[in-house]
C-alpha cells in the first residue's frame, strides 16, 4: 500500500471480540457469538476477510474467556484437512483452509470487560505507534462496497482518525454513537467530525449520523484512552476518546473525519437483523440463491394465505 504525505501506512487491524453475547443466550453460553454461522461461515470470518481485502495483513483479535474457538478457527486443522484430502474433497478442503490463509493472526485477552475503549487500549503494544483499523464483529460490510479501503484512503490523505457514518432514522439514533459534522471539502462522502455523543436521547442527538463499527485511528487515541473515565454504562467508551480527539490539533494526530457509508451493511448483533443477514446473503449466493429464493417466495405466499 502506498502512502500519501509521508504518513505511515495502515497495515494493522484490531478486532475486539471479548463480548459475552448475552443477546443470543443460550446459544452463546458455550459458543462465542462471533462464531455463530452466517450461512456457512462464522460472522468473524467475514470481518477478517474484509480487513485482508483492504490490505491489512496483520490482525490482532482482542478476546476474553471462553473464546478459544476463535483461535482454533483461524488455525490449521490437520486431521480434518488430511481426511478431506484422502476423500478427494477439494472444495471443502479449500474452504477449510481459507480462514488460515487470510492474514497473520494474533491474540490478546482483554481481561476485565470494561468497554470498547478499554478493548482497543490493550492493542497499544501490538500497534506500535502506527495508525490502525478497528473492525467490530457485529457489523458485516458487503465486499462489493469497499468502505474500509475508502476510510484508509481518507486517513492517508488527511491524517487524524476516521469513523464510518451511516444515516439512520432519528428514532434509532439512541442505539449508536452520534456525530456532529461539517463539510471539509475532501469529497461528498467525507466530513469533519466536530462532536460525538454515545447513544444520545433522540431529542439531544446532534444529527442522525450514526457511527458504525469501522474506525481508522491515529495512535494518539491510546494517550487519550489512558485518561478517559468510564462513561455511558460505566464503561470506557471509544466514542468519548474520539470526542476528545476532535479538539486536538491535526499536527499532533488529532482531528476526526467521517466517511458516509450508503452501501450494504448486515447487522448481526441483533437477533432479528442476524436472521435478515442470513436470508439476504443466502439469497445472493450462486450455489444456494436460486432454490432458496424459490422456497422463500412459496413460503411468503403461503403465509399470506393463512
Amino acid at each position: 500500500m502506498t502512502t500519501t504525505n509521508s504518513r505511515p501506512p495502515v497495515t494493522k487491524a484490531v478486532v475486539p471480540a471479548a463480548g459475552l453475547g448475552t443477546r443470543f443466550l443460550p446459544a452463546t453460553k458455550a459458543t462465542p457469538k462471533e462464531m455463530l454461522p452466517v450461512v456457512d461461515k462464522p460472522a468473524i470470518q467475514y470481518v477478517v476477510e474484509e480487513a485482508a481485502s483492504a490490505g491489512l495483513s496483520d490482525i490482532l483479535m482482542v478476546t476474553g474467556r471462553n473464546k478459544r474457538a476463535l483461535e482454533d478457527h483461524f488455525d490449521r486443522a490437520y486431521e480434518l484437512e488430511e481426511l478431506l484430502a484422502r476423500k478427494g474433497d477439494e472444495d471443502r478442503l479449500r474452504r477449510v483452509r481459507e480462514s488460515v490463509e487470510l492474514a497473520n493472526m494474533h491474540y490478546v485477552r482483554q481481561g476485565d470487560p470494561k468497554g470498547l475503549g478499554h478493548a482497543v487500549s490493550v492493542a497499544e503494544q501490538h500497534v506500535a505507534g502506527q495508525p490502525f483499523a478497528v473492525l467490530l464483529g457485529d457489523d458485516l460490510i458487503d465486499p462489493r462496497d469497499p468502505l474500509l479501503a475508502r476510510m484508509i484512503e481518507v486517513q492517508q490523505e488527511l491524517g487524524g482518525s476516521v469513523v464510518a457514518l451511516m444515516e439512520v432514522d432519528p428514532s434509532q439514533i439512541h442505539l449508536y454513537g452520534c456525530a456532529a459534522v461539517k463539510p471539509n471539502g475532501f469529497g461528498e462522502d467525507v466530513f469533519q467530525v466536530t462532536d460525538l455523543v454515545e447513544k444520545p436521547d433522540t431529542a439531544d442527538a446532534p444529527s442522525n449520523y450514526a457511527v458504525i463499527g469501522r474506525y481508522v485511528l491515529d495512535p494518539l487515541v491510546f494517550d487519550v484512552l489512558r485518561e478517559t473515565q468510564p462513561g455511558r454504562g460505566g464503561e470506557i467508551q471509544l466514542t468519548d476518546a474520539l470526542r476528545e480527539l476532535t479538539n486536538r490539533s491535526a499536527e499532533t494526530g488529532g482531528q476526526v473525519h467521517g466517511v458516509l457509508f450508503k452501501g450494504r451493511r448486515y447487522d448481526t448483533g441483533d437477533r432479528a437483523d442476524y436472521l435478515r443477514a442470513i436470508v439476504r446473503l443466502a439469497s445472493e449466493r450462486e450455489d444456494l440463491g436460486p432454490d432458496f429464493r424459490s422456497w422463500l417466495r412459496e413460503f411468503v405466499a403461503s403465509e399470506l394465505q393463512d
